[in-house]
């Protein structure tokens, strides 16, 4: 993306407030309501220390004494409780808002369309939903609370020293406003370097996910060391990205201390000079630092909590530039429900590139009429599996047009329409748990009548019969402690219970051994029986009954009939499946 073009998606104060805080005022506010009262009890000590050192001492008063400690002894179970339940209230509406918008970012990745999915790494959309929003605990938890609690805590101070000493608040005043404007400065730079943080930590991870789940590959060719370099060379990044916001904070830190080392040692030699003058008491001096230091705490914690809420603006846009990106419905005109699909699917010269004017299909057409099996048959690249994407509704196409029982099919509901589609893919994609959750996946209030049916149809009893724990067998991270050909007989019993109106099957047969790929047979030819069929297949045997076979070359239809009458041409169908026979 574009520099400029992410300059957009900055996230303001302004938005973020509307958004973030204003909904949740009721807490916040609260919230402020209990950190004034802490402010407020935390100002009794230094008041009370004045009182004490000028008044009760001299005079010898023990009964004000008692008094004065029972209420600075109040003032603090106040601030104990207060801080508690700020904590309680706050922490908790900032964990949740935490969940929320997790969930929002993954309801909305998950409808993003399919192309987003091959440009973007699984691990770095994982960074994005669980990392990216962590920071707006500081927005919604006490860090908010607390900027505002400091402020009010500084102003009151602020207030109390003037009071007491306007000469030494000047002097106090100049290395704050210069080191506030240093803050300002810093927290300017920062930002960028926290949103390139989240960028980088989005690709290392996203290279892990890679690396875990290509274990097998990366063991079979000896190439450990080839990834622990990448990885090394990733968190070395990650490093560099820390120690440069590290060094920008420092300065911060080592400005304030600088800065604030100079008031205290003025105020030192002013209030030293102003009691030995006898414009000041020891008490007033006492309660003038002390009051220094409430002011002052609420500055140096305020510069920490501007580094976090600087973190979370960055993860926020981040965030906001994820939420931005189009939804795969988003067009407005998919607003036709089909809610019986007949199955008549039709392409109209459709054409469909992948990248900007580099063509994968040109001017397809071909009607696949209600309950026929077109049969997709090419060298690898030719553009079948793209013709299979378009008829799934997983891409939509550059130009011409595809129509399902003669309805645009741009402009039907994708629920309604993959309510009743079925695939197989090559891939044959399990989720994590028992044989049996992966079938009902596509229908878990299925019945177990249906169920047993479908897995009867696609012959899985034929292995899960041999397991100790049948059905309910575990099989590991995308089925790993299964053959490829029990993945994939998985996966049909799956399309089979989906009972799906349009099929598309993508080399459903591919990870079968013969003996397995004759079980299979019968079973897609019941499946496929009165459904719109869709068939990639690299084996020609398993596509001999299908009611077209269309041959794709450079994606175009070079051939289109059954079987034995492209046999009978003598053409490109000819060759490939005699030049099969012979292998």
């Amino acid at each position: 993306m574009s520099k400029s073009k992410r300059g957009e998606n900055r996230v303001t104060m302004s938005h973020v407030f509307k958004t973030i805080i204003w909904p949740r005022r009721k807490q916040l506010f609260f919230g402020l309501f209990l950190i004034i009262i802490s402010r407020l009890s935390g100002l009794v000590l230094p008041g009370a220390s004045k009182i004490l050192i000028d008044d009760v001492i001299p005079s010898n008063n023990i009964d004000t004494l008692k008094w004065l400690v029972v209420g600075v002894t109040i003032a603090i179970t106040i601030q104990a409780v207060t801080s508690y339940a700020l904590t309680q209230i706050l922490s908790v509406e900032a964990q949740h808002l935490i969940s929320k918008l997790r969930a929002q970012v993954q309801r909305h990745i998950i409808q993003l369309p399919i192309r987003f999915f091959d440009n973007t790494k699984t691990g770095e959309l994982v960074s994005r939903i669980m990392t990216d929003v962590e920071g707006v605990r500081n927005l919604v938890g006490t860090g908010f609370a607390q900027m505002i609690g400091g402020i009010l805590t500084a102003v009151i101070s602020l207030v109390l020293l003037i009071y007491i000493s306007p000469l030494m608040t000047l002097y106090v005043l100049v290395p704050v406003i210069i080191f506030g404007l240093i803050s300002l400065k810093a927290f300017g730079k920062i930002r960028p370097i926290f949103r390139e943080r989240g960028k980088i930590n989005a690709e290392v991870t996203g290279r892990l996910t890679e690396t875990l789940g290509g274990i097998r590959v990366i063991k079979g060719f000896n190439a450990e060391e080839q990834e622990i370099k990448s990885f090394e060379m990733g968190v070395e990044r990650l490093f560099l990205n820390v120690k440069q916001s590290l060094t920008t904070t420092s300065i911060v830190t080592s400005s304030a201390t600088f800065l604030l080392g100079l008031a205290s040692a003025g105020i030192m030699g002013i209030g030293g000079y102003m009691i030995m003058d006898g414009q000041m008491t020891f008490g007033d001096f006492l309660a003038f630092t002390l009051y220094l230091g409430f002011m002052i705490a609420p500055i140096l914690q305020m510069s920490n909590i501007g580094s976090q809420f600087t973190e979370a603006f960055a993860g926020l846009d981040r965030t906001e530039e994820i939420m931005n990106s189009p939804l795969e419905n988003a067009s407005g005109e998919r607003n036709i429900a089909l809610p019986k699909i007949v199955g008549n699917i039709s392409f109209n010269n459709v054409s469909f590139a992948y990248e900007e004017g580099k063509d994968v299909l040109h001017e397809i057409s071909f009607e696949a009429p209600a309950g026929s099996v077109t049969a997709l048959v090419g060298t690898s690249g030719s553009g079948k599996t793209t013709i299979a994407g378009l008829a799934a509704s997983f891409l939509n196409p550059e130009a011409g047009l595809i129509t399902v029982d003669g309805v645009d099919m741009q402009k039907i509901t994708l629920d309604s329409y993959r309510s009743q589609l079925g695939v197989v893919l090559q891939d044959d994609f399990l989720f994590e748990g028992t044989i049996k959750e992966n079938i009902l996946f596509p229908r878990p209030n299925a019945s177990n009548d249906r169920l047993i049916q479908a897995v009867k149809a696609a012959h899985v009893d034929e292995f899960t019969d041999r397991f100790e724990d049948g059905l309910n067998t575990l099989i590991g991270e995308r089925g790993v402690k299964l053959s490829g050909g029990q993945r994939q007989r998985i996966a049909i019993a799956r399309a089979i219970l989906a009972d799906p109106r349009v099929l598309v099957l993508d080399e459903a047969t591919s990870n079968l051994d013969t003996e397995s790929e004759s079980l299979i047979q019968a079973s897609l030819k019941e499946l496929m029986e009165g459904r719109t069929t869709f068939v990639i297949a690299h084996r020609l045997s398993t596509i001999r009954q299908a009611d077209q076979i269309l041959v794709i070359e450079q994606g175009h239809i070079v051939e289109q009939g059954k079987h034995d009458e492209l046999i009978e041409k003598q053409g490109r169908y000819y060759q490939l499946y005699t030049y099969q026979a012979r292998i």
